[in-house]
Formats: C-alpha cells, structure tokens, sequence
C-alpha cells in the first residue's frame, strides 16, 4: 500500500475516533474532536497532492478517498444534529447527495469504468469540510472560553457565519450531485 492509501485509511480511523470524541463525555471533548476533525481534513489534502506528485493514483485511491470523505464529512454531520448545531434535514441533503454518487459510481465500476472526483466535488468537500470545522470551533470556544462565548456580538457573527456556511455546503452539495449526475447519465440506464 503506498502513502497515499496509507493517508486515505489514516483519515477513516482519524474519523471513528473523531466520532468517539464528540459522543462521549469527556471535558474538553468538542475541542478534541475538532483537532481530530482538522487532522483528518489535512490527510484528506495530503493524499491526494501525494498520489499525483509521485504518480501513485490507483484504482483502490479513486474509490476510497472520496468514499473516506463522504464518510468523515457524514460522520460529522450526524454528530452536530444532536447538539442542535444543525437542523437533520441538512444532514439528510448531504448524506444523501453522498450516497447517490457512491451508486453511481459502483455502477460504473460494474461496467468497468472508474468515475473520479470532479473539482466542483471537490470545492463541495472544502465547503463541507470548513462548515464543520466553524460549528466544532464554536463548541471549542464555548469550553476553552465560557465568557466569549456568551458574548453578544460573538453570537451574532457566530449565527451568520452559521447561515453562510450552510446555505454554502448545501448549496453546493446539490448542485454537484445534480450536475455530477448529469454528466454521468449515459451510465444510468432505465430500462
């Protein structure tokens, strides 16, 4: 297994055991789990400028990093609806918009085709990515700094920053599926 697979399967653990901070009651838990969350997102980065640097993309890297993504990145959307950071439709959106394109692609890979991330998937993952990290840093904040985190000012800021980043993440998750979609539609074939 070369470093770029290696960095793909480090960021899954990194996600169960991000998972295993945000669930569970330890103090400082929040700021845990955000410093896991943006060690991931950094492998997630890693992986794939060291697969094309030194030539090693292969058939196992084009199905598991973007499959590792949208793991990590549901992973972390499940955790925030408990809190309230997030309403459970957006979750829904986003894990959904996921699992269509994984369909997607294990049809193409039945008929022998490898479908690889697009770059709007990409930016749609970034958005994802930093929309996470904002609601983990707030909740990181609200335990290392009490006092500012009940601060008017940083709550206002801190509610359109929420806006933003959603209608952001979401608004991109569905345009890339659907456009994705569009793209691929010779695979699909209704019969």
């Amino acid at each position: 297994m070369n470093w770029a697979n290696r960095l793909t399967v480090a960021r899954f653990f990194l996600t169960i055991a991000f998972v295993m901070a945000m669930t569970s009651g330890w103090t400082y838990t929040h700021t845990l789990a955000l410093a896991i969350f943006v060690v991931a997102s950094v492998t997630d980065y890693l992986d794939g400028w060291v697969a094309r640097k030194y030539s090693m993309q292969t058939p196992f890297g084009a199905l598991m990093d973007p499959l590792v993504d949208k793991i990590m990145t549901a992973a972390a959307f499940i955790c925030l609806i408990p809190l309230g950071a997030i309403p459970a439709w957006v979750a829904v959106v986003i894990i959904s918009r996921e699992f269509v394109i994984t369909g997607l692609r294990l049809l193409a890979s039945s008929q022998g085709r490898v479908l690889v991330a697009e770059s709007i998937g990409k930016h749609k993952t970034g958005w994802q990515i930093a929309t996470i990290i904002f609601f983990l840093l707030e909740y990181s904040v609200a335990e290392l700094f009490p006092k500012l985190a009940q601060n008017a000012s940083a709550l206002r800021l801190a509610e359109i920053g929420e806006s933003i980043s959603l209608i952001a993440a979401v608004g991109l998750t569905i345009y890339s599926g659907i456009s994705y979609l569009w793209r691929h539609r010779a695979i699909i074939q209704v019969e």
